[in-house]
């Protein structure tokens, strides 16, 4: 009898022993909470070759668990603090199971897009983030406009291409910050993928710079060498030049020509002017101009005549000559002197004709300032009187040109 009721107690006990576990395991599934994201993904932008951090953040995450995504893949990257990819610059972290960061290491514009972050909660819950992935700018070879040679008066096109993300603007400059002169007007920028500079000539000659830019550091830039041949040019600002014997004298071309021209001095009967002695041709560069000096050191009787200034180069040749003529002595009187040095100025309604300096010494009576008085007038010649303390002179000046002339004297006794 004592064994039947022992075995009813023992029954009964474990009976409310597996009942109370039922009912505490029931109360204890029911006062859990399930988990929650706490703040949306952030989108993130990154440069190619950086590291790009995207982060989800959840609370009561309990036994679930948390797995990262490629949305437009659908491939399975981390799982809780397991890289799932086989992609070795993907990595994840995590803080308390509250903040996991998913981090894609030296990106690549490829990882542009969508990323799913995901509680394995029935039914799931998730939230996405974007990935944009920016690019600097990058010049591309081709179809990008090489160095270029063209003739004077051609059309020229110049362009440039770039790739980048955000698609990059194209500036054109000029290296030396000159202006862009185009039919349109001129500036020191240029917007746009090419240049068009309709009839070329010297003056657009030099390096261009297509600069591409998309906010993106670093900005690139490219240098193209715009070449225009054309044949010389000779241009003489003196072609009489007057002189005595004995006095140093310079005589000056300016030659503009490219490729470079070959320039030399000539004499009236073609013989080239050679180097040393009285003679010393001198050339002075720059870029496509070139001047041309011929310096006599001491002029004398056989030196007077004319000479051409030759320039050459593959596109043609052209010359120009000045005469050299000769001024007695005697008579540099004829014009104003102060303190050894001339400079007369004379007028003829508003048109002023200025002598040429002599050197100290080289003038007579220098200290003596003279008077020039127009005495008489003959169509194209104008005869002064000069006076002075010792005598009285006529200067005859002629006028060949508006740029030239031609003065002689003869002196009068009182």
């Amino acid at each position: 009898m004592f064994f039947k009721l022992g075995v009813i107690i023992l029954t009964c006990n474990l009976y409310l022993h597996i009942v109370l576990s039922a009912v505490s395991s029931e109360v204890s599934v029911s006062l859990s909470t399930d988990p929650k994201f706490s703040a949306p993904i952030a989108n993130v932008t990154a440069a190619v070759g950086r590291e790009a951090i995207l982060t989800c953040q959840v609370i009561d995450l309990g036994s679930y668990k948390v797995a990262w995504l490629r949305v437009d893949t659908q491939t399975i990257l981390t799982i809780q603090n397991n890289v799932i990819t086989k992609n070795h610059r993907v990595g994840i972290s995590f803080t308390e199971k509250r903040t996991w960061q998913l981090r894609l290491k030296d990106i690549r514009e490829s990882d542009k897009g969508w990323y799913m972050c995901q509680i394995n909660t029935d039914p799931m819950k998730s939230q996405v983030g974007y990935l944009d992935v920016v690019v600097p700018p990058d010049i591309l070879d081709y179809p990008t406009s090489t160095d270029m040679v063209v003739r004077e008066g051609s059309n020229v096109t110049l362009k440039c291409a770039a790739t980048g993300s955000p698609t990059p603007n194209i500036t054109w400059r000029r290296e030396g910050g000159e202006k862009i002169m185009l039919h349109s007007g001129s500036d020191v920028t240029v917007e746009g993928a090419t240049l068009n500079i309709p009839r070329v000539d010297r003056l657009h000659m030099g390096s261009y710079l297509c600069i591409a830019s998309n906010g993106v550091p670093p900005t690139v830039s490219k240098r193209i060498t715009l070449i225009v041949h054309f044949p010389p040019m000779i241009s003489v600002a003196n072609q009489l030049v007057g002189a005595y014997e004995g006095q140093q004298i310079k005589l000056e071309c300016h030659s503009e020509a490219y490729p470079k021209s070959i320039n030399y001095w000539t004499k009236e009967k073609g013989d080239i002017v050679p180097q040393g002695g009285k003679f010393e041709p001198v050339l002075i560069d720059n870029a496509y101009k070139v001047v041309m000096r011929l310096n006599i050191k001491s002029v004398s009787q056989s030196d007077f005549g004319s000479y051409r200034c030759v320039a050459k180069n593959s596109l043609g040749d052209t010359d120009g000559t000045i005469k050299l003529y000769k001024i007695p002595r005697g008579e540099m009187n004829a014009l104003d002197f102060h303190e050894g040095r001339r400079k007369g100025k004379h007028k003829k309604g508003n048109n002023f004709i200025e002598s040429n300096d002599v050197s100290d010494g080289e003038a007579e009576n220098s200290s003596k300032r003279k008077e020039l008085i127009i005495s008489e007038s003959n169509g194209d010649s104008y005869e002064y009187t000069s006076q002075g303390n010792e005598n009285f002179s006529h200067l005859y000046v002629v006028v060949f040109s508006a740029a030239f002339v031609i003065c002689t004297s003869r002196k009068l006794l009182k």
